[in-house]
């Protein structure tokens, strides 16, 4: 994802469970030393917001000014909803039971523009592509972002994998589309599409494939419960990981920087394993490093900063801003109260959302989110706002 909807990742089995929740926040103390209360305007005529950032609430959105945070609008929508920016200034993409909705952000109002389909799954982001996943059809669907504007449906590509699966896809810029490979019970790998569809490379050493990111010099790696796969210049490489079981489910990547950021997981049988290392990955020599932050975090927790910094929130409420070169911890800013990850994926936690040289960061048990510049490693603004929030996103121009 990043941005992959990445934006979006989670834990390959409990995918499959997706389904309605009651959503309950975690705890968090106050770390804000300037705080307002978000007060949204009658309900009236809506003002255009520039740069909106969107937070899902147990029953809705909200809908925020991305640099004020003045809550704009609170739009209601029932059930257990998720986010991704769609690719431009404007919109996002919202996941519902039903499938993609597109919400123009800045107008606060849904387009009338849907994807339709059981469990709808990940959204990338890439040379200038928004490409969407939906995981009960294994139906991808490729479109300009650009061409959100009018209101209309964009005219775009589709391609349906052989089988449905939780899986991810990504457009490069030569027109060849990456795609998941693997069924509702197994999924083994990626498969590349030329321009007109046909396969013409394949690779099924990927146990358990879960999501994507790409790096500097459009490399691609997408997650293995051994190592990572990078698709580079129409090749496969494998990176195995140090451990037997060693899970990449999560990844996110710069293109400013040849180097991943990704998770790491070494038990494959815990109910949620809370890991304290991030693996780094880099693409130009195939190599992984492990580092240890001293802390745990959630699969919400990875972002990328405007020079490739690799940012990871803490389970300890801090932000770390590591240099993805030598693995060294260059700053720890605290943003939030000590909190725990949940066992239910679905259920609220501490959540990160990177755009430019900005870290948003939602603390749900305080009903509270942060606004961070990542330079300074100060906290610009933070709002109280009348709900707890969960998933948290905005709009990000396509790259």
């Amino acid at each position: 994802m990043n941005t992959s909807i990445r934006n979006r990742a989670f834990t390959g089995t409990a995918l499959a469970l997706a389904a309605s929740a009651v959503l309950t926040a975690c705890g968090g103390d106050d770390s804000s030393s300037s705080d307002t209360k978000a007060e949204a305007a009658p309900s009236t005529e809506a003002v255009a917001v520039k740069d909106p950032v969107v937070a899902t609430f147990d029953g809705g959105l909200y809908v925020l000014d991305g640099e004020s945070l003045k809550l704009a609008k609170t739009m209601e929508l029932p059930g257990f909803n998720r986010l991704n920016p769609a690719g431009d200034d404007s919109h996002v993409m919202v996941s519902t039971d039903a499938g993609f909705r597109v919400l123009n952000a800045a107008e606060q109002t849904f387009t009338g523009i849907e994807y339709k389909g059981a469990k709808p799954g990940h959204v990338v982001q890439h040379a200038g592509k928004t490409v969407l996943f939906t995981d009960g059809t294994g139906e991808v669907n490729v479109f300009d972002p650009a061409e959100l504007k009018g209101g209309k449906k964009p005219e775009g590509r589709t391609y349906t994998s052989a089988e449905p699966h939780h899986g991810v896809a990504i457009e490069l810029t030569n027109g060849e589309l990456l795609s998941t490979l693997g069924t509702e019970e197994k999924r083994t790998g990626a498969l590349v599409l030329d321009r007109n569809n046909k396969e013409i490379k394949r690779n099924e050493n990927c146990p358990g494939v879960h999501g994507e990111a790409a790096a500097k010099g459009e490399a691609v790696g997408i997650g293995c419960e051994d190592g990572l796969l990078i698709y580079k210049d129409g090749k496969f490489t494998k990176v195995d990981a140090p451990d037997d079981y060693g899970r990449i489910g999560n990844q996110r990547g710069s293109d400013t920087s040849p180097i991943l950021l990704g998770d790491y997981k070494t038990d494959p049988e815990a109910e949620l394993e809370r890991p304290t290392r991030i693996s780094l990955i880099d693409t130009e020599t195939a190599k992984l490093r492990l580092v240890d932050l001293g802390t745990s975090y959630s699969f919400r927790s990875l972002g990328r900063g405007p020079h490739g910094e690799a940012l990871v929130l803490g389970t300890n409420g801090t932000l770390h801003v590591i240099d993805p070169e030598t693995g060294k911890v260059d700053k720890k800013i605290p943003v939030v109260g000590e909190w725990q990850e949940p066992l239910d994926w679905q259920q609220p936690r501490p959540t990160l959302f990177v755009r430019d040289h900005t870290a948003y960061v939602s603390e749900p048990g305080k009903r509270k989110l942060h606004a961070v510049d990542i330079e300074s490693g100060k906290k610009v603004t933070s709002v109280t706002l009348p709900k707890s929030t969960n998933e948290l996103s905005g709009v990000v121009t396509g790259h």
